[in-house]
């Protein structure tokens, strides 16, 4: 479920975060469904169990997260969350056609790379 990427220079605990966040977003891990114990995903890892603390902390901050006092960390509803990302996307999407235009790629260039795009990811 997370793997760690000691090549990455991204901070250990800022990789299971995305990880995590990648997994609750798409549908993987379902609302209200209990995520790893700290010290079973440490041990899973064979990191320190601060790093994993500081990734939970850093998830229920940023809203994917709750907790229980003494039964653990569990996935947050995340309809508003993924709506976000759906709006964070659509305007990367936005930006990246100005981009395109300012350096003369074509409308239809353009269309066709993203359509290429979901082809290679959906296998249509």
């Amino acid at each position: 479920m997370i793997v760690i990427d000691y090549k990455d220079r991204r901070p250990i605990y800022e990789q299971i975060v995305e990880r995590f966040q990648e997994l609750i977003l798409k549908g993987v891990l379902e609302a209200d469904s209990q995520l790893p114990s700290v010290r079973n995903l440490a041990m899973d890892l064979s990191i320190n169990p601060n790093t994993i603390q500081k990734a939970y902390t850093e998830l229920e901050r940023q809203g994917y997260t709750y907790s229980v006092k003494g039964k653990g960390s569990f996935v947050a509803v995340t309809d508003r969350l993924v709506q976000r990302k759906k709006e964070e996307v659509l305007d990367a999407a936005s930006q990246l056609a100005k981009l395109a235009r300012e350096y003369g790629v074509g409308k239809e260039q353009l269309i066709n790379a993203i359509l290429d795009g979901f082809k290679e990811e959906h296998n249509d």
